[in-house]
């Protein structure tokens, strides 16, 4: 059987990340797929761990090569996600975790339409301006390009799967293992094992 693909989007300050880390820390069950970015490294972020780092020239070669399963590009820099690693991960068994944004999940859900898409928010946007001003990673004209983004963002929360409130962060982790866990019980998953094992079987008929 197929590992459950899980899809973790929310607007840039929302905890995501956090959220994300968490999981993996927590449940051994989990993979985390690492994405390609064609930005610069942030102080701490480590290639291989964090992102996998490269240039806008290579990152397009990628993207031209079909190497990801999904792209975009985000105040000015290109986010994607690995084909192969992905693929070999679900079937294994293993479950993929996802942290990408709202038009990537769209098309993962597109490719993959048993795949969970979950949307992390903060409990109001007047928190996720705080959260954002906390990090003091940005200046305050940083800060307004990203929630004019979350704002364009909010359009699209109606179309995932799930909606989790970030206003506990250990809960909310408890939250979306649970939400996994009950996708891996859905009764369409063994729909493909089924199907398997009666072809199996028929030899054995009488």
């Amino acid at each position: 059987m197929q590992g459950v693909l899980t899809v973790i989007s929310g607007f840039s300050g929302a905890g995501k990340g956090t959220i994300v880390k968490k999981l993996v820390e927590k449940y051994t069950d989990y993979n985390l797929s690492i994405s390609m970015t064609s930005r610069k490294p942030r102080e701490g972020e480590r290639e291989g761990v964090d992102y996998f780092y490269t240039d806008r020239e290579n990152f397009e070669k990628a993207i031209a090569d079909g190497m990801l399963i999904e792209y975009n590009e985000y105040n000015g820099n290109y986010y994607g996600t690995p084909r192969k690693y992905v693929e070999d991960k679900l079937n294994s068994g293993s479950n993929v975790l996802l942290e990408i944004e709202v038009n990537g999940a769209k098309n993962i859900k597109r490719l993959f339409p048993d795949s969970v898409i979950i949307f992390i928010t903060p409990p109001t946007a007047d928190e996720l301006e705080m959260r954002l001003r906390k990090r003091g990673t940005e200046n305050e004209e940083t800060i307004m390009k990203r929630m004019a983004i979350s704002a364009k963002e909010s359009a699209e929360i109606a179309n995932y799967d799930y909606i989790v409130v970030n206003d506990d962060l250990y809960k909310c982790v408890e939250d979306i293992r649970h939400i996994t866990e009950s996708a891996m019980d859905q009764p369409h998953r063994m729909t493909e094992f089924i199907t398997g094992l009666q072809n199996q079987l028929a030899k054995y008929a009488q």
